[in-house]
């Protein structure tokens, strides 16, 4: 068995929030209880949204609470190369193919088949684009699209259960790489676990409906799957998920401790100590002590 390698991988859209730490403090904690290695991603990959010195901000946050990482920090915007090479394996192997359309075009194409949108879903891609379909091409540059296999792909999550999707129904044939050229957070992400021998991952729930996505991905570029654990999430004052879009508050680690402690109420630990690294021991102790005995998260 491969020896465990885990990561963090925050986007620096901002400073990091109380949700934030969560899954930060979850991933750490997990990877020190099971004597591996934690490492850091600055997922800059879409750098129009990236905000100039917030992956600065975020690593000073983290060093504040004591998550140091085990290396230095990988950055996605660095590694434009490598997800090249990765896409390109993928159109030689003939499982992509290159779409012009745009998001009105499909939600025009759904709309003439009867599906709606819901509330906070994916626009399911139809194959407008798939070359069997015979549409006629335009001469716009446009995406490139995975060709996704239909069927249920069932996953196991170390918290939530047995899960599945049928990718190709409920998300259709997804981009990894944008008409303006930006490469999509579903190929680095893959691209990037594989190279850096990520064994486990652990981060918020509101990421686990991407899981599918990814393991048909690590499947035809030929990489491991990692085991996952999606963590709760932190809850805005509208009932949804903290986060920058509905006024997240930047995480103070002014007070650490404070900041340690409401993130390990989520979690389901109750830690006291007087400074960070004898809380985060005892932390460790608490998180293997809990999955060891088969316990769960809340």
């Amino acid at each position: 068995m491969p020896k465990y390698v885990g990561r963090f991988a925050p986007s620096p859209t901002g400073p990091l929030h109380a949700g934030s730490l969560v899954a930060a403090l979850a991933s750490w904690l997990d990877a020190r209880a099971h004597g591996g290695r934690w490492l850091l991603r600055i997922e800059d990959v879409d750098t129009p949204r990236c905000v100039p010195g917030a992956h600065r901000l975020i690593l000073q946050q983290l060093a504040d609470c004591g998550l140091q990482a085990d290396e230095a920090p990988m950055l996605q915007s660095q590694r434009a190369p490598q997800y090249e090479s990765a896409l390109q394996a993928l159109v030689r192997a003939g499982l992509t193919y290159p779409c012009s359309c745009s998001r009105k075009d499909v939600e025009s194409a759904l709309q003439q088949l009867g599906r709606v949108k819901p509330r906070h879903g994916l626009l399911v891609y139809p194959g407008t684009c798939r070359p069997e379909r015979g549409t006629p091409r335009t001469h716009k540059a446009g995406a490139w699209r995975l060709r996704v296999p239909g069927g249920a792909l069932p996953w196991a999550d170390r918290r939530l259960g047995p899960q599945a999707q049928d990718v190709a129904h409920n998300v259709g044939d997804f981009v990894l790489k944008r008409a303006d050229g930006v490469y999509t957070y579903q190929l680095a992400v893959v691209v990037d676990d594989g190279q850096q021998g990520i064994t486990h991952v652990v981060r918020g729930e509101d990421l686990s409906d991407n899981t599918a996505r990814q393991i048909v991905l690590q499947t035809a570029l030929g990489l491991p799957r990692p085991s996952y654990l999606h963590t709760p999430l932190v809850l805005g004052t509208n009932g949804e998920k903290l986060s920058k879009q509905n006024g997240a508050q930047a995480l103070d680690t002014r007070a650490p401790l404070v900041a340690l402690n409401a993130a390990a109420h989520v979690l389901g630990l109750r830690v006291q100590a007087d400074t960070v690294p004898a809380w985060l021991a005892k932390a460790v102790r608490q998180w293997a002590d809990h999955w060891a005995s088969g316990g769960d998260l809340p």
